[in-house]
């Protein structure tokens, strides 16, 4: 049974309702439907990523300009995609990255893809957590680690996503004992390959786990073959309607 190594006794929380992050959809050419859904009235978001070309490629998009204004304009809070490559990239590369999904698409903070986990790669990312925030007022700010990372990175972001990967590895895995001293509000879960039949087992894994942001899908990564995350999952309203009305114990 999956389960966090220690109880949840005590733990702040500020009341934010079970909501949904999305990775990133394929390009709105490509996906125009996916990207139409998300501005439905009433659908429980948190925020959504765009990731134009591995980044913010090397010019202004309008089709992904007229899909981020679309979801602002609804209200929706739109991330520019930054791969660290597990902190293999300069801070120079970063922001520069950074500035430009600023300037082009007026993003409201950024997921930080493939951030490292360990101790000795925090101060590196403290600093571009830092420039991040005076680039953009207000950035929120996510660390798209894929696994629990040293303590230390939950004091330097908004978020964590301290879970990616598949059906068949979340079902028994265990949320480490430090992220029980913080709200669920602070933690991400993504998984692919969930099948209908396992997605309130999904959604009841991330509620003992203390996971407030989810992405679930039944889509899979075909052996890495595969972005799981490029389409809607077969079983979107589902979800919407089980997120949007509160997870069951």
């Amino acid at each position: 049974m999956p389960h966090l190594t220690s109880a949840r006794t005590g733990t702040a929380t500020t009341g934010t309702r079970t909501g949904l992050g999305v990775p990133g959809y394929a390009h709105p050419l490509v996906a125009p439907t996916e990207w139409a859904e998300l501005t439905r009235p009433g659908t429980p978001l948190h925020w959504v990523v765009l990731n134009v070309a591995d980044g913010p490629g090397a010019r202004p998009d309008p089709h992904c300009l007229e899909a981020a204004g679309r979801l602002r304009n609804a209200g929706v809070r739109v991330l520019g995609h930054l791969d660290t490559a597990h902190g293999a990239r300069t801070f120079g590369e970063v922001v520069s990255e950074a500035h430009r999904y600023a300037d082009w698409y007026r993003v409201d903070g950024f997921l930080l893809d493939r951030c490292p986990t360990g101790r000795a790669e925090l101060p590196e990312i403290r600093r571009t957590v830092a420039a991040l925030r005076t680039l953009v007022d207000g950035a929120h700010i996510v660390l798209g680690h894929g696994a629990h990372p040293y303590p230390g990175y939950a004091e330097n972001a908004d978020q964590l996503v301290t879970f990616t990967g598949p059906w068949s590895d979340y079902r028994w895995s265990q949320a480490a004992e430090w992220t029980a001293d913080y709200p669920p509000e602070r933690f991400c879960h993504f998984v692919h390959g969930v099948p209908r039949g396992h997605l309130d087992e999904a959604l009841r894994v991330a509620r003992w786990q203390g996971a407030a942001t989810l992405y679930f899908t039944d889509r899979s990564d075909r052996d890495g073959r595969l972005d799981p995350w490029e389409t809607m999952p077969g079983y979107w309203d589902e979800i919407v309607s089980r997120i949007g009305t509160g997870v069951s114990e």
